[in-house]
């Protein structure tokens, strides 16, 4: 049965229905889009802070219930000023766009990896122990050392330290960064 007020107005019930299912179809993609955007860095195809501290938090639940080990990595870029001072900004945000590549092509799609702000990324390795991380953080950083990055046909080197903290019951995010951050400070200071 049809209102006569649609009659006259000249719209066709199932039309309007099918806009309006279209309609809410667009507006749920960009909140999707707009979800995904606020956990991703804008710059680098990886995890933001936000972002990766949301997989940290999923990963310590999940190794707390099922006894299952993580890895954390904690990468501080060496010599990344450098890269800025001498080539320039737009040379420093390419370095850290192949280094965010660099790091997510030598995970698997289980692990996360986030750039945690400036020149520091994390990895987050599941069912990975201390020596996985640590053999990950060395081939890494020869990864890295390997890596012929150049901008505009000149060289800049990478090369990074990294910390490495199995998770061991922490019960917060922060606490976990802190001894991966620590634990990379003693790399950086060694080298």
């Amino acid at each position: 049965m049809t209102d006569d007020a649609d009659i006259d107005s000249g719209l066709d019930p199932r039309a309007e229905i099918a806009r309006l299912r279209a309609e809410v179809a667009t507006l749920r993609a960009r909140a999707e889009a707009a979800e995904a955007a606020a956990d991703h860095d804008v710059l680098t195809p990886v995890l933001n802070r936000r972002g990766f501290v949301a997989a940290m938090q999923r990963t310590m639940a999940y190794c707390s219930r099922y006894k299952v080990p993580a890895v954390l990595l904690y990468l501080d870029l060496d010599g990344f000023k450098g890269v800025n001072d001498r080539l320039g900004h737009a040379a420093g945000d390419a370095a850290l766009v192949r280094v965010a590549g660099l790091l997510l092509d030598n995970v698997r799609a289980t692990d996360a990896v986030g750039r945690l702000g400036g020149d520091e990324f994390g990895l987050l390795l599941l069912n990975a122990g201390i020596d996985e991380g640590r053999e990950k953080a060395a081939g890494l950083t020869a990864a890295l050392e390997e890596a012929d990055f150049r901008y505009d046909d000149r060289p800049a080197p990478l090369a990074g330290s990294f910390g490495v903290r199995a998770f061991a019951g922490q019960t917060d995010v922060e606490t976990w960064l802190a001894e991966a951050d620590a634990a990379m400070w003693v790399r950086k200071r060694g080298r």
